[in-house]
């Protein structure tokens, strides 16, 4: 199966930028190695910190949805609700 782009969108809890300093390190860490290993193109947080937009780049829609699911943010409650999609990079 080829690689394909899948898009991130998720919502942070309340008092995230607070909650989530115990784990920024990890999670940080994490998302360099996932970057690195190029099944992260990009993730971070709206202006607000309400949201998390990311894009990701694998094999399958269940691959990504489990590396969400193994981040600490996700495992802490800091991500407290996510979707994923499919996409297409017209350009």
């Amino acid at each position: 199966m080829d690689l394909e782009y899948y898009v991130l969108w998720g919502e942070y809890c309340e008092n995230a930028l607070e909650k989530r300093a115990p784990f920024r390190e990890d999670h940080l860490s994490r998302l360099a190695k996932l970057k690195k290993e190029g099944k992260l193109i990009t993730l971070g947080p709206t202006k607000c910190s309400r949201y998390v937009f990311g894009v990701f780049k694998e094999k399958g829609l269940d691959i990504v949805i489990n590396l969400i699911r193994e981040d600490i943010y996700w495992k802490k409650g800091i991500w407290i609700d996510f979707k994923v999609y499919p996409w297409i990079q017209a350009f």
